[in-house]
Formats: C-alpha cells, sequence, structure tokens
C-alpha cells in the first residue's frame, strides 16, 4: 500500500457544554491537556505495536512538536498516555506528566519505551473514550484546552456505542480527534460498514475543533502522530502541518 496520510475536520455537533472541572488553585498551568488514547487489541500484532510505540516517542521528542509546546502561552503541556482494547480493558501506561522542553520529552519517551505491553481481545472505542475523560476530570493540572486524541485500527465491537461516549465528552467541553490507522487487515478480515476514516469521522470525532488524520498503514503512524500533536498542541485551525 502506498504510503499517505488523510486529515479531515468535522465531528458531532457538540451539545451545550458543561463548565470544566475546577483544578485545584495551585495547580501547575499547562496550554493543553492532552490524552493520547491507543489501540492495543490484539488486530495490532507485535510489530505494528512497535511502531505504534516507536512514533508516539518519536513524535513527543521532535523539535517541530517541543517547540509548538515551547510556543504556547505557558509554554507546557500536560500529557497522559492511555493503552485500551474492549470495553473491559483501558490504563494509564504514563500518568500525567508535565512537558516544559526537550529534557522532559526524552525523560517521557524513555519510560514510554520501558512500558510492558499487553494484547487483549475486542475494540471499545467508548471504553477508551471514557476512560479517557476520567483521566481528564483527574489531571493535576489546569488548562483551558482539553483534548482526547484517539487512534486505532478497527471500529467499536464492545461496550456502548462509540457515539454516547462521544457525545458525552463534548457536552463537557472536550475535544476528540482521531487518528484511523488503514491497515491492510482490519477486524482480522472482516470487512467494516464503512471505511474506517469515514466511521471515525461519524461516529468518535467531535467538540471545537476535532479532527482526524488518517494514517495510510503503520509505517506512516509515526509522521501522522507528529503532524497531529503539533496540530492539537498549537491550537491550529488549518491543516496540520508536515
Amino acid at each position: 500500500m502506498r504510503r499517505r496520510s488523510l486529515l479531515i475536520s468535522g465531528g458531532a455537533l457538540a451539545a451545550p457544554l458543561a463548565a470544566p472541572p475546577r483544578a485545584r488553585a495551585d495547580a501547575p498551568a499547562v496550554d493543553v491537556l492532552l490524552v493520547l488514547a491507543v489501540d492495543v487489541s490484539r488486530s495490532i500484532d507485535e510489530d505494528e505495536a512497535r511502531l505504534q510505540r516507536e512514533g508516539y516517542r518519536a513524535a513527543v521528542t521532535d523539535p517541530r512538536v517541543i517547540e509548538a509546546i515551547t510556543g504556547g502561552m505557558i509554554g507546557a503541556v500536560g500529557l497522559a498516555y492511555v493503552e485500551w482494547a474492549g470495553v473491559d480493558y483501558q490504563r494509564a501506561v504514563i500518568p500525567w506528566t508535565r512537558i516544559a522542553g526537550r529534557a522532559d520529552a526524552l525523560a517521557w519517551a524513555g519510560v514510554l519505551e520501558r512500558a510492558p505491553r499487553v494484547a487483549l481481545s475486542w475494540t471499545s472505542l467508548s471504553g477508551a473514550i471514557e476512560f479517557s475523560r476520567r483521566q481528564l476530570a483527574e489531571a493535576p493540572f489546569e488548562a483551558t484546552r482539553r483534548v482526547i486524541d484517539v487512534s486505532g485500527d478497527g471500529i467499536n465491537n464492545s461496550g456502548p456505542p462509540a457515539e454516547e461516549a462521544r457525545d458525552r465528552a463534548v457536552a463537557e467541553g472536550i475535544t476528540i480527534n482521531g487518528l484511523p490507522i488503514l491497515n491492510d487487515r482490519p477486524t482480522f478480515g472482516r470487512p467494516l460498514p464503512l471505511p474506517l476514516d469515514q466511521y471515525f469521522e461519524q461516529a468518535v470525532i467531535g467538540g471545537p475543533g476535532a479532527f482526524l488524520l488518517a494514517a495510510a498503514d503503520f509505517e506512516a503512524f509515526g509522521g501522522a502522530v507528529r503532524r497531529k500533536l503539533v496540530r492539537e498542541i498549537a491550537g491550529l485551525d488549518g491543516p496540520a502541518r508536515g
């Protein structure tokens, strides 16, 4: 498959916004709270899982991402790394970490490199979104923007519909962006009801400025993550930069 990436903006209409949870008065400030919610279902093999993690490690430490972080009004972001599979499995692999420069990013990447990995059955995008909402509610940092970045290679097949979880998050003022991975064998060869990027657009993304950026395969994943992070951290309204 030819490597490519696809950017789509849009998402569901937001419900009336609820007030975001109030952080502690002494909570450190960041420009954005960002949950990276990463699919570890069994449709992703060991090589693909390695490419995923390497993609996130390379992206967070990329000079263009560091520039976006340090160029914000505060010059820091709050980052949480979550892995998920079926509705009964989500875990915070790296809890909330304040990234304010290259040293912080390198330390974060080292933690991810050493973290053990598991793979479980089923794909619950709704479970991933609900768990990420809880992570945002418990964040130890204060921010005006809250974003869930969901990556995966399949549709919701476990737990409630993804649309229900998305709509609850959007009603709280959270933005959900998507990074569907358009590999050659999603859902173990079973046909999808519609192309995965269209499914993410209709059922997953939503909220202020929501967008998706699809990776053609796992080898193209790292570049897509980097472009996506630059846009999310900088709060860009235009297309993601290469």
